[in-house]
């Protein structure tokens, strides 16, 4: 019994022992992983606290370029330089599309890349290879930056996808890269006296607003090529000329501030107004004319056809007057189609006066019984819509005097001394009512004069208007 106790007593003992062993074993194990951890990582570039590597990796590298450029111990709410010269801050940009353009609300729409140089001491630092460091907007909110805006713009924004599109690059001696890609939407003042064959000057327009040229100077970087473009296409447009210039521009309270222009000229394209509005209204112009050639007793087919033609000019009036804005002088479109609206409207006046002399011609016949008093000229075109003058004797015309102008082998030998009496005329002037009383007695010669005066006088039209606008 006594030998049983001794052996449990000893086992326990052992086991007791062999726990202990263990576990001081386990933890020298523990501490030797963890010594060859640090080892390892010493090994391949020094030690790291384990607790800032638990940090998020982007705001660590963004802690350590505040700390590198030193921006904390700045204040950037003063400009670079404060209290010396003015700040040089180079300009210069790359078009990258003009969006629009509108004539109605006399504005253009345009993206392009801005870019700024200057250089900002408080910004350098140490750099063995002279390499410089790009950041995005994040630390463009904590460094001065100019505040260059857009003059006369009616909207701006700078475009944010995926991330706001800005760029900020800095040189170890402090020289600073900004660049931003934004869309302005800017007046353009135009000038419509030669719609549509105009040719438009628009600009740009960029401007410090706080600091003036005591503070900021504002230059193309690199003169002429500071403005680039891409190549642009527009559907009503023609790009003839890119070019940049400067000035300096005035404010009453503030003083002169520098101002840069991104100046374009745009030519209109015509090809497309010659489809949509000459070539039609040259068609109802001439299509008035056929009136002419219609028989002049033929009443519906003349009139109707002088309203259609009428309406069809009034329509296309209105329909260029809506596209463009109301501006208070005339256009070169609104003289053409008004004088062809004139024409038109000529042609049917023209005919009322043809119908005006005829029905007084034949109230004269009447009167001197050359028209029976039973005929009906109604009926006369009932069966096709014209009168005839063979239904009506007409007298000849009388026979004219011989004039001195006659020919000399017929006519008698007459005296050379002979003189026309003081007083006297070689030939009779008609007088204007004998030249109206013609015209209401042969109605039909004003059909003649109009078929060679209406195309006569719409060519020699189209002739001064193409050679002053085009």
């Amino acid at each position: 019994m006594r030998a049983d106790v001794l052996t449990c007593l000893a086992l326990a003992a052992a086991s007791l022992l062999g726990m202990v062993t263990g576990g001081r074993n386990s933890g020298r194990r523990k501490n030797k992983e963890v010594f060859l951890g640090e080892n390892s990582k010493f090994k391949f570039g020094g030690r790291i606290d384990y607790k800032l590597k638990r940090q998020d990796s982007t705001k660590t590298l963004l802690i350590k370029s505040e700390q590198l450029l030193r921006i904390e111990e700045h204040d950037f709410a003063m400009r670079p330089g404060f209290g010396g010269s003015a700040i040089p801050v180079g300009i210069d940009v790359q078009v990258e599309s003009i969006d629009s353009i509108s004539e109605v609300n006399m504005d253009f729409t345009m993206t392009l890349y801005l870019r700024h140089y200057w250089k900002d001491e408080r910004l350098s630092f140490p750099s063995r290879n002279n390499q410089s460091r790009t950041f995005d907007s994040r630390l463009v909110k904590k460094i001065w930056v100019p505040d260059v805006f857009f003059v006369h713009s009616k909207r701006s924004f700078i475009h944010d996808t995926t991330m706001e599109n800005i760029m900020l690059r800095v040189y170890p001696d402090g020289n600073i890269l900004y660049s931003v890609r934004v869309t302005v939407t800017a007046l353009c003042s135009m000038d419509f006296s030669s719609f549509p064959l105009d040719t438009q000057n628009c600009s740009l327009e960029l401007e410090s607003y706080a600091y003036n040229e005591n503070d900021l100077m504002l230059y193309w970087k690199n003169g002429n090529d500071s403005l680039r473009t891409d190549e642009i296409v527009l559907s009503q447009f023609f790009i003839e000329h890119f070019h940049a210039s400067s000035g300096l521009a005035f404010y009453s309270s503030t003083g002169w501030y520098n101002r840069l222009f991104i100046n374009f000229i745009l030519r209109r394209h015509i090809f497309f107004f010659m489809l949509q509005t000459y070539f039609p209204t040259m068609l109802m112009v001439v299509l008035s004319w056929v009136s002419f050639w219609i028989d002049r007793r033929a009443v519906p087919a003349r009139v109707s056809l002088g309203i259609t033609t009428v309406l069809t000019m009034s329509t296309i009036i209105t329909g260029v007057s809506s596209s463009m804005p109301q501006v208070s002088y005339v256009k070169a479109v609104d003289i053409y189609l008004w004088t062809s609206f004139l024409f038109v409207f000529l042609s049917v006046i023209e005919y009322a006066a043809v119908n005006y002399c005829t029905t007084l011609e034949e109230m004269r016949k009447m009167k001197r019984g050359k028209i029976p008093s039973t005929y009906n000229a109604s009926q006369a075109m009932a069966f096709d819509g014209c009168f005839h003058d063979n239904d009506i004797e007409l007298t000849p015309f009388p026979r004219m005097a011989p004039t001195l102008t006659s020919d000399p082998l017929t006519s008698p030998p007459q005296s050379p001394d002979i003189r026309p009496i003081e007083g006297t005329r070689l030939r009779r002037q008609r007088s204007l009512r004998e030249n109206v009383d013609l015209l209401v007695s042969n109605s039909y010669m004003i059909d003649s004069y109009s078929r060679l005066a209406f195309p006569l006088s719409y060519l020699l039209f189209n002739i001064i208007y193409w050679s002053l606008y085009s």
